[in-house]
């Protein structure tokens, strides 16, 4: 689904990025609400874990494999604001470093992957969440059909954007059905890829999921043989620990699949890059800004070994995304966390 130069005209990408910024300015704001102490140092770690899970392809047709997008796994477990901003910093990663997506098309890009699906993923997450039974298995049946429906609709968003600024001219109609039929089926990868790993934190860490909150009833004590709510605040280095601990694990699973389980990934070209290539959209495709990068195509440069190349690039990208997106996380949570500044009888 990453876009590269080339495909969409000047144009329309330049209103798509105008569109991009636009939405990560709200989500910045949208974001301070979301993050507490708990869950702001996890949401790098969801930027860095959705990065290594898009290094595994998987087949889906003859020829053609998928990946996963993200957007709805980072809404249902951070947040959709949030969600907005883990899949943008996973994107333009992928864009600098990796020349995996135009940069300008970057815009392009952010709207398709990271807004379209976080909205509608998060979206239909809560309206099942609310005609369903607040319990465990909802909340992950919801998150299935949210993140499977997420991708057919990136891909609507996609031909869209095609039909506005497409620089070949290839009929909507075939572009349409392509792209559609062919993430229909990617999409059923992502949602059993969403739906294990929500499943699985819930199963440890309820209170680390924002699509669960508020799915547990209250523990009650009896008291003087009454009953009342026990208190739900534990001490802050018990949190601090179990947290840490939550963290630890999950960068562990992204370093061994990026570094190692990716190179077992499907070699066939993913959804859209079968569908350029079939329907002739890729016509005008332009070199990527940074196809020279050590880095460019998820291999380092200069390293003969491909194992050892991939999965370099692959725990290097993992780094690198933890990082920048635990720092544009910490600036969030500062940001709310700051003290408004007190008004002196001068300034009134």
């Amino acid at each position: 689904m990453h876009v590269p130069d080339g495909f969409i005209n000047a144009p329309v990408s330049a209103v798509t990025g105008v569109v991009a910024a636009g939405a990560v300015a709200v989500s910045l704001r949208g974001a301070r609400r979301e993050l507490d102490e708990k869950t702001a140092p996890l949401a790098g770690l969801v930027a860095a874990f959705i990065f290594a899970v898009q290094m595994l392809n998987f087949p889906v047709a003859a020829g053609t494999s998928g990946h996963l997008l993200g957007g709805a796994l980072a809404a249902i477990l951070v947040g959709p604001y949030t969600g907005v901003l883990c899949v943008s910093v996973v994107l333009l990663m992928q864009g600098i470093l990796f020349a995996d997506g135009g940069l300008t098309a970057l815009g392009v890009n952010i709207t398709d992957m990271a807004i379209t699906t976080t909205v509608v993923a998060y979206a239909l997450f809560r309206g099942l969440v609310k005609v369903l039974p607040r319990t465990r298995r909802s909340i992950t049946v919801a998150s299935f059909v949210a993140a499977l429906l997420s991708v057919p609709a990136a891909a609507l968003v996609f031909t869209a954007i095609y039909a506005l600024g497409g620089t070949t001219d290839v009929p909507i109609t075939k572009v349409l059905t392509a792209m559609v039929g062919v993430h229909i089926l990617i999409g059923i990868g992502e949602a059993v890829i969403t739906a294990l790993t929500v499943g699985a934190v819930i199963a440890v860490r309820p209170d680390l999921v924002h699509g669960a909150r508020g799915l547990t009833a209250p523990l009650k004590l009896r008291v003087g043989g009454e009953l009342v709510d026990a208190p739900t605040a534990a001490p802050a280095a018990a949190r601090t620990r179990s947290t840490k601990k939550v963290w630890g694990i999950g960068i562990v699973t992204a370093l061994v699949l990026a570094g190692f389980v990716s190179f077992y990934a499907s070699a066939s070209p993913d959804g859209l890059e079968k569908v350029a290539h079939d329907k002739g959209i890729d016509a005008k495709t332009k070199q990527h800004a940074t196809s020279d990068s050590p880095l460019a195509d998820y291999s380092v440069k200069d390293i003969g070994d491909a194992r050892l190349a991939g999965g370099l690039a692959g725990v290097i990208g993992v780094g690198v995304t933890v990082a920048v997106g635990s720092g544009v996380f910490w600036v969030v949570r500062r940001r709310r966390t700051e003290p408004a500044p007190e008004r002196t009888p001068e300034a009134v």
